[in-house]
């Protein structure tokens, strides 16, 4: 399920939305890097919460394009490029984007509401825990009918728990917060009566 035999093209083709989100993530990254530019790119697109307050709002969305480093870039994207494809084929392009950007956007939302003025952050990373909630979910609906996929999915989650409280610098309250969105969100998804409706609807 989470390994990748696709040739390039043939990921791109079968797997758009994740490869477009994760094109972007890059030449944002890129462009952070160029002198000048990249530090006013950053700055304004990063989550800070004095700022939000003073009513930029699209710093509840921009943080999720943005990343403090070449290892923070490559970590999430890694991330997506592996288990973004199967959520991605299983809910639907659509319900994917949707899942995708309320769990980063409600990280973001707690990070704003649950941190002081000075709280600044950037990071995917509410998106992909979103990611892992939403198979968490999958996993509850399909525990006695796919054992397997409960004994890849919940040790995943629970490492990236425990390193979310282990790591430095991380933001621990859009990793939960997108977790969590992602795993109620799953539950509405993963339901099997909307999976039967999805397939009447398909026919």
């Amino acid at each position: 399920m989470f390994i990748r035999r696709e040739s390039f093209s043939e990921y791109i083709r079968f797997y758009p939305v994740v490869s477009a989100l994760i094109a972007i993530n890059l030449i944002v990254f890129v462009i952070t890097l160029i002198p000048g530019i990249g530090d006013l790119v950053m700055y304004q697109g990063m989550g800070i919460n004095s700022q939000i307050a003073a009513g930029d709002w699209w710093r509840f969305v921009t943080p999720m394009f943005l990343h403090a480093g070449f290892m923070h870039v490559l970590f999430n994207m890694f991330a997506l490029f592996l288990f973004g494809p199967e959520l991605e084929r299983l809910a639907g392009k659509v319900r994917f984007v949707n899942l995708y950007f309320l769990a980063g956007l409600f990280g973001n939302v707690a990070s704003y509401f649950l941190h002081d003025g000075s709280y600044a952050y950037v990071g995917a990373s509410g998106a992909i825990y979103g990611i892992f909630g939403a198979f968490g979910a999958l996993v509850y609906y399909t525990k006695n009918a796919f054992p397997q996929l409960r004994g890849i999915i919940m040790p995943i989650i629970v490492i990236s728990i425990i390193m979310t409280f282990l790591t430095p610098n991380i933001n621990i309250t859009a990793h939960i917060t997108g977790l969590l969105v992602g795993f109620i969100t799953g539950l509405s998804y993963f339901n099997p009566k909307n999976i039967t409706s999805w397939r009447k609807t398909r026919r």
